[in-house]
């Protein structure tokens, strides 16, 4: 997908008159623009339809309404940033609002933010549209001095008159400004006049948050609203045999207790009711098919998929020959297991379906097919729901659409009631869609020197993108697109079919491939004698990868590579390149009596163009925390069909004494904008696994830390 496409005269879109007076501007972010239909607008002209739009008010104020959700990645700020650069907005007078749900305005079942792709896909569109605001702006000041607009200059929510310095506030010209055609190609400032992009900012989220006045779907309260709770079957796949509610009934609070398709709802006057209602259900369930599944079937069923060929995913040269004549071999097996997503804001969901719509309050990422979802359980069309986009605890892949939403809707619609739908803590782990486990064979063959000739990979994991000629792309990134100059490779994969439901997990198949990958290179250095940086930059040398050899030298740099550490410390290195950005960090570590401290992690990260770099650093320590917890405790395992995880004492994240200090480096560049939601995630768990072989001399190759001896 292109981050700098191109946008013409129907681009854009003039509404007019604000309703409270002002001017207002919709245009369209391209993300999946296909998707988008064309169709007459105004006097027959055809027009992309709006997914955006840009309100400036008669009281000065800036309101831009997109369908990006802040998902907590600081979406808000940045494309608010691109905004207010090119419009020349006084920063304090900028407002940010969800766009409501519209398919033909905000794109439909595109309407969201994943995989990176928030500031990627607006960087372009924010940009001119908030240029071409600026020009109409100006030409109306321009009209009223009887000046030329080359006389006027556009500052801090003012036009002004460079012969008399005379101002205009941009509240005082909008009026004036929406009788002026929208400008076909708005001039943007170049890079070196930037006085916000580039530029540290804080997040606009945070006063509302910190404060406790941010609205999330747990905060929501509607008249009339009731509560629910739904005891699920155990084993993935299982159904209701028969059930009796007479005891929860008989809990004081409780409703209503009703089967809907994903098992038994129980309704109460608060949540409290409705979970000890849920605790006294008698259900029996038909657990069918999936009964007997457990982690070690699971496992051995990998296994053997991997010990023969599965669907090419890349073949370049001659890799099974060039490996049989190698002058040394290395042959070795990683897995990775099962995560949740585990956001600290479990689901939850207000429904209220009534037989003319329904309305909905949710934290969704993706809030089109959140609607679609809505619209096909409550049976309505499009223009009778309405879906209010709110604020989410974290999501990290998991809160597209979902059963939660399903659940809710079902619910009202049943009982006739608005109610709020809540997920446990119990509930999110054992019902949730999982990052697919994954087994990985790895070869590779050595010439004489010790450099590498030859890679294969022989890799099974579940489906979570969808296949195409027998790959899963996601299941094999980044070993099968890896930069690496090995002039033989060869890659297969295989698609277990387990009925476990699996999803995207920030950064994807990166993050469980990437260790794969950056583990097996650096115990390709060790047997070639290379050092780790030596061998990446050798195999890194061929002008495509000049970006990830770059972050891999500034990384090493600023790690002081090579330099000695304090006693009992040791460094271990990792590189990864996704969602069009480039990372490297070099983890520093200490075992001591078997228990491992990570203390200190260097980030290096080449991202392309820069919005705002306070963002940045947030996001590579919120990744690399997210990671690394993952990497030493994070697993998800199944045995009778069921998850034996239930709550964080089993399924625990990074404590605070456990925190490293992360130190993140931006490598300047004129690129076009890289995502930074995901890319700081996969590469801390190799980072950290080839730190403990320095230490150690142990070859950690299945996740997480915690399954493996360090002594």
């Amino acid at each position: 997908m292109s981050t700098n496409p191109k946008i013409g005269r129907r681009s854009f879109l003039q509404v007019s008159a604000a309703a409270a007076g002002g001017l207002m501007i919709g245009f369209y972010l391209p993300e999946k623009s296909e998707l988008l239909a064309q169709g007459p607008r105004g006097g027959g002209a055809a027009a992309l339809y709006p997914n955006a739009f840009v309100r400036i008010g008669t009281d000065d104020i800036v309101t831009l309404t997109i369908h990006k959700p802040e998902n907590g990645q600081g979406t808000e700020t940045s494309i608010a940033m691109l905004l207010a650069e090119e419009l020349e907005c006084d920063w304090k007078k900028v407002r940010t609002e969800f766009a409501p749900i519209n398919p033909t305005f905000y794109g439909g079942a595109m309407q969201g933010t994943f995989g990176s792709q928030a500031v990627r896909t607006s960087w372009t569109p924010i940009r001119r549209t908030g240029a071409a605001a600026r020009e109409m702006l100006i030409q109306a000041a321009a009209t009223k001095w009887g000046v030329d607009k080359s006389m006027c200059r556009a500052e801090n929510n003012s036009v002004v008159n460079l012969s008399t310095n005379a101002k205009l506030s941009y509240g005082s010209l909008a009026d004036a400004a929406t009788k002026l055609p929208v400008p076909a190609n708005p001039t943007l400032k170049d890079p070196a006049q930037f006085r916000l992009l580039g530029k540290p900012m804080k997040r606009r989220d945070a006063a509302v948050k910190s404060s406790g006045q941010a609205m999330y779907a747990m905060d929501v309260k509607v008249p009339g609203m009731v509560y629910a709770v739904v005891q699920r079957s155990p084993v993935v796949g299982g159904k209701v045999a028969s059930f009796d509610a007479t005891k929860a009934k008989a809990v004081l609070g409780v409703k209503q207790v009703i089967q809907i398709p994903e098992g038994i709802a129980v309704i109460a006057e608060n949540t409290y009711a409705a979970t000890e209602g849920r605790k006294v259900l008698d259900v029996k369930w038909d657990e069918g098919a999936n009964a007997s599944l457990t982690s070690a079937g699971i496992r051995e069923k990998l296994m053997t998929l991997t010990s023969k060929p599965g669907a090419v995913a890349k073949n370049t040269g001659t890799a099974e020959a060039s490996l049989a004549s190698a002058a040394k071999k290395v042959e070795v097996a990683y897995e990775a297991p099962y995560l949740a997503h585990a956001p600290m804001e479990p689901y939850s969901c207000v429904a209220d379906v009534r037989a003319d719509g329904a309305e909905l309050w949710v934290g969704t990422q993706i809030p089109g097919v959140a609607n679609s979802d809505a619209m096909r359980v409550a049976g309505l069309p499009a223009d009778k729901v309405k879906l209010h986009t709110l604020y989410m605890g974290g999501g990290f892949g998991s809160r597209g659409g979902g059963a939660f939403i399903s659940e809710a809707v079902g619910i009202s619609k049943a009982i006739g009631a608005p109610v709020k739908l809540m997920y446990t803590r119990e509930d999110d782990l054992a019902h949730g869609r999982f990052r697919p486990t994954s087994y990985a064979r790895m070869s590779a063959g050595l010439d004489a020197e010790g450099w590498p000739v030859a890679f294969t990979g022989n890799i099974a994991c579940s489906s979570f993108a969808g296949m195409q000629n027998g790959v899963d792309r996601e299941g094999v990134a980044g070993v099968a697109d890896t930069l690496y100059s090995i002039p033989n490779q060869l890659v297969h994969y295989s698609e277990p079919g387990i009925a476990i439901p699996t999803n995207y997990w920030r950064s994807v198949g990166h993050s469980q491939n990437t260790f794969f990958m950056e583990a097996f290179i650096d115990e390709l250095a060790a047997a070639g004698g290379k050092d780790p940086v030596e061998l990446r930059r050798k195999l890194l040398s061929a002008p495509g990868a000049a970006r990830l050899l770059g972050v891999l030298n500034l990384a090493a740099e600023k790690s002081g590579w090579g330099k000695p550490l304090p006693a009992g410390r040791f460094r271990g290195v990792a590189v990864v390149n996704c969602f069009g950005s480039f990372n490297a960090q070099v983890a520093e570590v200490s075992v001591t009596a078997g228990k491992l401290q990570v203390h200190r992690v260097v980030s290096a990260v080449d991202c392309g163009m820069v919005v705002n770099p306070a963002g940045i650093v947030q996001q590579q320590q919120s990744a690399i925390v997210y990671g690394l917890s993952a990497a030493l405790r994070g697993a998800i395992t199944f045995d009778k069909g069921r998850v034996e995880q239930t709550n964080f004492h089993q399924y625990e994240p990074l404590r605070i004494n456990e925190m490293p200090i992360v130190e993140v480096h931006i490598v300047p560049s004129t690129e076009a904008a890289g995502g930074m939601g995901e890319v700081g995630t996969p590469a801390i768990a190799p980072a950290v696994a080839n730190a403990i072989f320095a230490a150690t001399g142990k070859r950690v190759r299945k996740l997480p830390f915690s399954s493996n001896p360090l002594v």
